[in-house]
């Protein structure tokens, strides 16, 4: 248990989520380490904790995976889950900066996000009522208190039929993420060309290592064009009416890729035609991926 005290300043916290893999060689990998370590940074920053060491703090998770690695599954669709977390923990009772904070990091052996063989569509609800994130805040910054407010909203989803929810913001209706997943859109641009659009990073996405992963991927590919962009409700639902929109899905840490099947808006059902293409290019996404994670 953590020694706290009961007054401690908690409204200061922050965490990460990264993932060990077992290799086919039994080499265990950390994937991608560093661009956690450099979001955490910032995220302390944001949050006016006390700035560390990042070379440090991944040497130190090294060695404790090091230390625990027969928690590292020995199967390639399972892995080790690591939740570096960062606290305030000094005792006040006002809103301050805290001159004493921890750093402390979970582990946990996890399953695969999808079962073996399936890689099932999720449904969206899209309601401008809720919002995650607005400009100036804080969206950008993998803080606790961005999760705790979703939580409601998601069980709304839920009520309404749907399994997550595709956030909006503006009166524009802006398209920003998908659950807790960064969202892309494949599709047929207007030009006639082949497009994958992801919304940019703009103070409002979180800048996910699996989404940076697969804009790098596609543009290594050159064989559709990579936008990061703006992209609305109007926009989106114009090009599904227009069959222009081939694939729509969600990337994480968790579940790599997950493919949306459906969009409730309105409350009106818009079938997103995902899987009817494949989903050739989202599966594509994923093998890729995951052969890299436990190869490289």
């Amino acid at each position: 248990m953590l020694p706290l005290a009961p007054a401690a300043l908690l409204s200061h916290c922050l965490f990460e989520g990264m993932k060990a893999y077992r290799g086919v060689d039994n080499h265990i990998r950390l994937f991608r380490p560093m661009l956690n370590m450099e979001r955490m940074h910032r995220s302390a920053n944001r949050s006016s904790l006390p700035l560390f060491d990042k070379g440090e703090l991944l040497e130190c998770i090294k060695k404790l995976v090091d230390i625990d690695q027969e928690w590292v599954p020995y199967s390639q669709e399972a892995s080790l889950y690591i939740r570096p977390t960062y606290i305030g923990t000094e005792p006040s009772l006002g809103v301050s900066r805290p001159g004493k904070a921890m750093i402390f990091v979970i582990i946990s052996p996890v399953g695969p996000y999808f079962a073996t063989g399936s890689f099932n569509p999720v449904s969206l609800l899209a309601d401008p009522a809720f919002v995650r994130a607005w400009k100036g805040g804080v969206g950008a910054y993998k803080m606790g208190g961005n999760y705790g407010p979703t939580i409601a909203v998601q069980s709304e989803a839920v009520r309404r039929g749907c399994q997550q929810v595709l956030w909006l913001y503006g009166e524009d209706e802006q398209i920003t993420e998908v659950g807790t997943m960064n969202l892309f859109i494949y599709w047929t641009n207007k030009e006639g060309e082949k497009e994958l659009v992801t919304p940019p990073l703009d103070g409002i996405i979180l800048p996910g290592v699996t989404r940076q992963s697969l804009l790098d991927l596609g543009r290594s590919w050159g064989e559709f064009k990579v936008t990061e962009r703006t992209m609305d409700m109007k926009e989106l639902l114009g090009a599904l009416d227009a069959g222009r929109v081939l694939e729509v899905f969600g990337a994480g840490t968790a579940c790599v890729v997950c493919p949306v099947g459906s969009l409730l808006y309105k409350g009106k059902t818009y079938q997103i035609p995902t899987m009817q293409n494949g989903p050739d290019l989202a599966k594509r996404f994923y093998k890729e991926l995951t052969d890299i994670q436990v190869t490289v």
